[in-house]
């Protein structure tokens, strides 16, 4: 399980990022001072940082600044909406830059993002008899394979990464299909609905009236 490190010195916030990070099933460790996110930075052992610039102790872009350990990947949660603040950030070595107030399910997306660009995420999928294998783009149902489209293969990773969580459509369609995506929502329906048949997932991948969606449990369902 990938370990993420959550420095947020505002323990709402703190909880709320870290809520958020069990939902994606990773593990995840919170910390509020500075000084003591940069020593758990280069001695622990994480596969992404989540951090806050305003923090006790020493900054977020002092932090970035003296680290050593630069083959982590950093994506920094703040108040600062500058631009200035945001190219500073990033030209520290930071992967993305969100600014506060954010979505929980935005910043799944944003770290999915990064973990697949550096690879460090799970290239193979679990759901009850479905696997999915990232690195192959491939589906199967125990030992049958099963051919999606492009989209109807992110749209099934997304939900078994998110299981039990109620997804909108616009949060799917930001995720799968981009954030510029303006097309209709519609879109979404009709690949659940590809999705229920070919999968037989009608019974597991149900309806949550005048919102979206929700994948549930597997073990729930046998």
């Amino acid at each position: 399980m990938i370990k993420i490190l959550i420095v947020e010195d505002d323990a709402n916030i703190a909880k709320l990022v870290e809520a958020t990070a069990a939902i994606g099933g990773y593990e995840a460790e919170v910390c509020s001072d500075g000084e003591e996110a940069f020593e758990r930075m280069e001695h622990g052992d994480y596969g992404l940082i989540l951090l806050d610039v305003m923090l006790p102790g020493m900054d977020g872009f002092e932090i970035m600044r003296r680290r050593t350990k630069t083959d982590v990947p950093v994506i920094f949660i703040t108040a600062r909406q500058e631009l200035t603040d945001k190219v500073r950030g990033l030209r520290l070595g930071a992967d993305d830059y969100i600014v506060k107030p954010f979505e929980a399910m935005e910043l799944l997306a944003r770290i999915e993002v990064v973990l697949r660009r550096v690879k460090r995420t799970d290239h193979v999928l679990q759901y009850g008899d479905i696997t999915v294998n990232l690195e192959e783009h491939s589906c199967r149902r125990g030992e049958e394979e099963v051919y999606l489209t492009p989209k109807e293969f992110d749209v099934l990773s997304f939900f078994i990464r998110h299981k039990d969580v109620a997804v909108s459509r616009e949060r799917l369609l930001a995720a799968v299909w981009g954030y510029e995506y303006e097309g209709e929502s519609r879109t979404v329906d009709i690949h659940i609905q590809q999705i229920r048949k070919k999968l037989n997932l009608k019974n597991r991948l149900v309806t949550i009236p005048k919102l979206g969606y929700r994948l549930e449990s597997a073990k729930e369902q046998q």
